[in-house]
């Protein structure tokens, strides 16, 4: 009796031995059907841009900022905060991924009269001439990005035939409407206007 309690025992433990095993190439199968799957995903967004960036690939190199900006002339307002995008003017997902448009970043805007001066940090920096300003607002949606009503300020430019609306939002989201009504002021007859009513419909969805 002792030698055959004595065997089911070892076999008992073999078998739990066994169970663990299972166990964990279940878990190995799982971890590596994920990580095809994030891979997949990763791929099709990939895709994706790079589609994006075919389609606009008409739209002309943005004007370069100038190495000083001190020949911009006498800052009117300057602001910090980040930038999260650019989509075709009053249409808030057709995201612009084009000469590094797509990529969100850190970024210090000054305006001048001359124009609005954008220094992003691991992005290239670009220059909006005062002539292709076409006004600005506040919203809350850009890029499929969705912040607190007014917690962006979207400046829309033309660019190569293309109307543009680019999402800045500040470290003091109090200085945005200040920005609005400069910029708004200083393109002029040129300012288009945009409803926010779509935005906020969606934004809410």
């Amino acid at each position: 009796m002792t030698t055959l309690t004595a065997l089911a025992a070892t076999a008992a433990e073999g078998g739990k031995h066994s169970a663990k095993v299972t166990h964990w190439s279940d878990r190995l199968g799982w971890i590596i059907g994920l990580v095809l799957v994030i891979g997949l995903v990763y791929w099709l967004m990939r895709q994706g841009w790079q589609w994006r960036r075919t389609l606009q690939g008409g739209l002309p190199e943005l004007p370069a900022a100038p190495e000083d900006p001190a020949e911009l002339g006498e800052p009117l307002l300057v602001m910090d905060g980040r930038y999260h995008g650019s989509t075709t003017a009053g249409q808030w997902l057709d995201r612009i991924v084009a000469h590094g448009l797509g990529v969100r970043s850190r970024a210090r805007l000054t305006l001048t009269a001359r124009g609005l001066l954008v220094e992003r940090t691991g992005a290239p920096g670009f220059l909006v001439p005062t002539a292709a300003l076409r006004g600005a607002r506040l919203d809350q949606a850009i890029a499929g990005k969705v912040l607190p009503e007014g917690g962006l300020l979207v400046v829309t430019w033309e660019h190569g035939g293309t109307l543009i609306d680019s999402g800045f939002r500040s470290e003091h989201a109090a200085q945005h409407p200040a920005w609005a009504e400069a910029i708004t002021e200083l393109s002029g007859e040129r300012a288009v206007a945009f409803s926010t009513e779509k935005t906020e419909k969606e934004g809410a969805r």
